[in-house]
């Protein structure tokens, strides 16, 4: 499947086969193709948690509107952002630079430079931490539904559940905005499939051309 294919199939479906499972190694071949998505300063800021047990979901969908598609799902992802991805010392912030290092880009000598320059693009102030993470993340999350379409999968993202009530049932630490919720698997074969919704055309989107 190309690009253009697997943008134009890709759908947010609301019915999936509860009997068909996406197996462990289907499952890493999306993340990690997903992974290839671009981030400043490659702090890649997302985490993912994975829900494939029933009663874990169904804690889930009582926070999440009672969507069915949470529990009926094979997995559901619970996608998260990292505000403090940008902190010296941080697991991710360090491995960065360290590769950074091997690759010859970056000197010890420039340390500082790097973090001071992850504080300002990153940390310089809480909206621009949560800004930044969820901006990033978002790259992640589209990557991953792009990458499921692409493997024969389906997805739908969610927007519709209490965070904080989210963050207490499955203690997600302070650090981490909750994106969204993923729903992965197989569009169930007895369901109907809608037409596309509509999207703006060229000239509903560009406000200035120059």
């Amino acid at each position: 499947m190309d690009l253009k294919d697997v943008i134009e199939q890709r759908r947010a479906v609301n019915f999936f086969d509860p009997d068909r499972d996406v197996s462990p190694e289907l499952l890493r071949q999306m993340i990690e193709l997903a992974a290839k998505a671009p981030s400043g300063f490659n702090l890649q800021p997302w985490s993912l948690m994975i829900l494939r047990d029933k009663e874990r979901k169904e804690r889930l969908k009582k926070h999440a509107w009672g969507q069915a598609k949470i529990s009926e799902a094979p997995v559901t992802m619970i996608v998260l952002a990292d505000t403090d991805g940008w902190k010296e010392n941080h697991r991710f912030a360090e491995k960065d630079f360290n590769e950074l290092l091997k690759s010859g880009e970056m000197t010890e000598e420039r340390r500082g430079w790097f973090f001071e320059t992850c504080a300002t693009i990153y940390g310089a102030s809480e909206a621009r931490q949560v800004a930044f993470a969820c901006k990033n993340t978002g790259f992640f999350g589209m990557s991953l539904m792009l990458a499921a379409k692409h493997l024969g999968l389906d997805t739908h993202p969610m927007d519709g559940f209490d965070i904080d009530a989210v963050r207490r049932e499955f203690a997600i630490a302070d650090n981490y905005w909750i994106m969204m919720l993923l729903a992965v698997g197989y569009f169930h074969p007895e369901k109907t499939l809608f037409p596309p919704k509509w999207r703006k055309t060229y000239e509903e989107i560009v406000i200035e051309e120059n």
